[in-house]
């Protein structure tokens, strides 16, 4: 059986900068960072900063305040993104059959907060009494299922989870369920709301946080000498796809293709990564036999450029062995966006693949911000330092790679 072609049709976002993708990207190809102080008790936290949606977002616009008051924010972020994407892409279902519409957006800590919260209310007034809403506020299919349930979609739901890399799975494994012919259309992406004191304190706990006391917009600093560790933010990031021809039919405004989807595990350990970068490796080899394309073919990469020690240069010098370094490919730009939205976790893959389709669609490369003296243990690549710079980009890759040796790749291509 011959695969089926994937498109992608529509995009919404809730980021650090605000509700859109025009948002998202107008700042960040000014090099604007996201990040400030966080609004939890300063005191209490070794970690100041955060990549935070603003408070002032227009929630009810989307969802009903009432119903709003049952769902953890990571919830919100995802119907908000949903619902930007499928705005944008156009679609009248009661022209579709909703039975071939599929949901794949996923969350790689659930309902942080709601776990929390509920699980301090039931210390004070017994392990009984909580809210009854605790249970589908926390667990982290909800984004799919609430989606499902707000468009009547009756196709697949499920989620991925696979930390860092879970907004990545989530759009490759919708692209391989048109591919295969198990729905036409899907909702895909990945949502996160961890910046809570549960959340900032227990990867404070794992020292991968900065601690940084610089000024917060100077705190996310891939590739870096003084880096110190990543910079945790929340969101969400949703993509319709579609399958091709479907997508002609109705006359669908198509962003860019989507060719290649690579996986891998590093199967080296639970949080740090292969210093060699053969899982890596392997998950972006494995993206280019799919897609059919030379190392010297891919114009822009989204890295995953999280502003640790090891990860920055394990991705790096991976990305220069199978790509070449600045003086071998002179072709090849590559940029960490992370250095101005931080970290969304879940919703990290999901939001960068929307900026590399970006990327194709406006002929603008992002830039890395932030990088004032190059550590000299990471690869020599064009990170485009502080300002976007204006490229033809045809092809682009996007690399996610989490916690527990997870690593997922998407390649996008100008249509």
């Amino acid at each position: 059986m011959s695969k089926r072609r994937v498109v992608v049709t529509g995009m919404g976002c809730v980021t650090p900068y605000g509700i859109g993708v025009d948002t998202l990207w107008d700042n960040i190809t000014k090099g604007i960072s996201g990040v400030k102080r966080h609004t939890l008790d300063q005191e209490k936290h070794v970690v100041k900063v955060a990549g935070q949606v603003p408070e002032d977002i227009d929630v009810a616009s989307y969802i009903d305040p009432k119903e709003a008051k049952r769902l953890d924010k990571s919830i919100i972020y995802a119907l908000i993104a949903a619902e930007e994407a499928f705005k944008d892409s156009g679609l009248d279902l009661e022209k579709e059959d909703r039975t071939r519409i599929g949901t794949l957006v996923s969350s790689a800590a659930g309902g942080l907060v709601m776990v929390t919260e509920g699980y301090m209310d039931m210390l004070k007034r017994g392990f009984h009494k909580c809210s009854p809403f605790t249970v589908p506020m926390m667990i982290a299919n909800m984004p799919s299922g609430k989606i499902s349930i707000k468009y009547g979609l009756k196709g697949l739901s499920k989620a991925v989870l696979s930390a860092c890399a879970t907004g990545a799975h989530s759009i490759g494994d919708s692209f391989r369920a048109i591919q295969y012919g198990d729905a036409d259309i899907m909702f895909a992406g990945g949502a996160e709301s961890a910046v809570c004191d549960f959340g900032v304190g227990a990867f404070a706990s794992a020292r991968t946080l900065s601690r940084s006391e610089r000024p917060a917009e100077e705190v996310s600093r891939p590739y870096d000498k003084d880096r110190d560790g990543f910079v945790i933010a929340e969101g969400g990031a949703v993509l319709i796809l579609e399958e091709r021809e479907h997508a002609i039919a109705r006359g669908a405004k198509i962003y860019a293709e989507i060719i290649g989807y690579g996986q891998s595990s590093d199967a080296y350990d639970m949080v740090a990564p292969d210093p060699e970068g053969n899982g890596a490796e392997l998950a972006i080899q494995n993206c280019l036999k799919e897609a059919g394309k030379k190392p010297e073919d891919i114009d822009y990469i989204n890295m995953h450029g999280t502003s640790t020690h090891l990860g920055d240069i394990a991705e790096s010098n991976t990305v220069a062995r199978v790509f070449g370094d600045a003086k071998q490919n002179q072709n090849l730009c590559v940029s960490s966006t992370k250095s101005m939205t931080g970290h969304m976790l879940g919703a990290a893959g999901s939001t960068e693949a929307i900026i590399s389709i970006k990327a194709i669609n406006e002929g603008i490369v992002p830039p890395t911000i932030n990088i004032v003296e190059l550590d000299p243990e990471v690869a020599d690549l064009d990170y485009v330092r502080d300002k976007a710079k204006t490229k033809d980009v045809k092809v682009s890759l996007s690399n996610s790679f989490g916690f527990g040796g997870h690593n997922a790749v998407l390649m996008f291509e100008k249509v």
